[in-house]
């Protein structure tokens, strides 16, 4: 793990100037370049951005971190280096112009495991322990979607808000703004066919866990549905490999639905049994 994204010092302006004067030494350890540590905080600057706003280019970056264009590449290429980054071909939607596309930067598990990976053990653990107490197997499963359940339920609360005065077809943006807030770093694009709106959350802190347990997508993904008062569909899940958590909302739904009902309690409510798979995970079929 990369101990360049676990430094938290303060950036400073400047840092690409020649040179080098040097930090106090920590105790016990060598004195370190200045311009080293204030490397190691664009870097994480860099790494964050990814992070909260998904694949993107260097020019993205170096916009939205208010850095030259060849300032990012360089820390782009030790992140790539060290396996936190990894370069991709920017998907395009429509026809393509000429030249080749544009390449962009997504953020790899090994990076994702540098910001998350304590809670996410902890969640595993947690989820484990629900598990074994209910005897395992299916009660264990089932007792783990009891929790899911349970908690969506207190997430959809918080996202409630948000949602409460949106117009049907502006439901998926303001959930998108509901799951940004806490700190699912989601976006909505829209689709000509079939018609509807993507929301892609570009962060998730429980990938692993949900990886082990899908049924945290599975009443993640129930939740979505009730608050937007339509029938959704998971096209991809981070937990399962893809680089984005994707859920379709299709228009012809949106166009129809009501005010978005309030989640049931997971007492009040009857819990189907889940017959998800881990290779399934989070996803509905088409």
């Amino acid at each position: 793990m990369s101990r360049e994204l676990r430094n938290n010092g303060v950036v400073k302006k400047g840092h690409e100037r020649d040179e080098t004067p040097v930090a106090p030494a920590a105790a016990g350890g060598p004195a370190l370049p200045l311009a080293v540590e204030e490397q190691s905080g664009t870097r994480r600057r860099v790494a964050r951005s990814i992070l909260d706003h998904g694949p993107s280019t260097a020019g993205d970056l170096a916009g939205r971190l208010e850095l030259t264009q060849a300032a990012v590449r360089r820390h782009l290429d030790a992140l790539v280096a060290e396996g936190l980054v990894e370069p991709r071909e920017k998907r395009v939607y429509g026809s393509r112009g000429r030249g080749r596309p544009a390449k962009v930067f997504a953020i790899t598990d090994s990076g994702r495991d540098a910001f998350d990976q304590a809670y996410d053990e902890l969640a595993v653990e947690a989820l484990r322990w629900i598990e074994r107490l209910a005897g395992g197997g299916e009660r264990g499963a089932a007792a783990v979607m009891e929790f899911a359940r349970a908690k969506a339920a207190d997430q959809a609360e918080l996202y409630r808000p948000f949602l409460e005065e949106a117009l049907p077809e502006e439901r998926a943006r303001a959930l998108a703004e509901a799951l940004s807030h806490q700190g699912y770093a989601a976006t909505v694009r829209r689709v000509p066919a079939p018609a509807g709106d993507q929301v892609c959350q570009h962060h998730c802190p429980v990938a692993h866990a949900a990886a082990r347990f899908p049924q945290l997508c599975e009443a993640e993904t129930e939740v979505f549905s009730r608050l937007l008062g339509s029938h959704v569909q998971r096209l991809a899940t981070i937990a399962h490999g893809d680089g984005v958590c994707t859920t379709f909302v299709p228009e012809t739904d949106l166009s129809e639905a009501d005010a978005p009902e309030k989640p049931e309690t997971p007492e009040k409510s009857e819990k189907p049994k889940s017959t998800a798979s881990p290779r399934t995970a989070g996803r509905n079929p088409a």
